[in-house]
């Protein structure tokens, strides 16, 4: 029986109850245990990304806590319980390891949607437009400066050569 159960038990405690019903028979539970990271597992999609990122269903996250429930008489339960619990257990694992892929997907694809628009404001600021006076060819053209009016790098001598040259 353990056997059965230790892919699941490494993953998460599980707890298993047995009564004894009418009849002579027994009901046998085994329950896996909710996880803190079960229910973090849609953080990774804010506000800004949750209309591009669909999250994970949260019936599959609940679906990790699923019960098996067997209900017969002993010996019946005695027959069926190591392969009722590989397919319980290959079952449960198959949908772990699908919540965990799809974890990471969705972490992967927040990291590039916050990327790109990295890069998206990043070319926005390098495109913004130029002062006058400066050419987007890049050649070295300066505009003239207008008569009477200072650069702050000229000299006084520097703009009243500049204000005869333009009369």
């Amino acid at each position: 029986m353990f056997i059965e159960l230790m892919p699941l038990i490494e993953k998460r405690a599980i707890t298993i109850t047995v009564a004894a019903l009418k009849e002579g028979h027994v009901r046998v539970n085994v329950v896996p245990a909710a996880l803190a990271e079960d229910s973090k597992v849609n953080e990774k999609v804010g506000y800004s990304s949750k209309d591009k990122i669909t999250k994970i269903p949260e019936s599959a996250v609940h679906a990790l806590t699923t019960p098996l429930s067997l209900t017969g008489a002993p010996d019946e339960i005695d027959a069926r319980l190591a392969e009722q619990l590989k397919v319980f257990v290959d079952s449960h694992v198959a949908l772990q390891q699908s919540v965990d892929r799809a974890k990471q997907e969705i972490a992967e694809a927040v990291k590039a949607i916050e990327e790109r628009d990295k890069n998206r404001s990043k070319a926005k600021s390098t495109s913004v437009t130029k002062p006058a006076g400066t050419n987007t060819k890049g050649s070295s053209k300066e505009a003239p400066i207008a008569a009477g009016s200072l650069s702050l790098f000229d000299s006084k001598t520097d703009a009243s050569e500049v204000a005869e040259d333009a009369l």
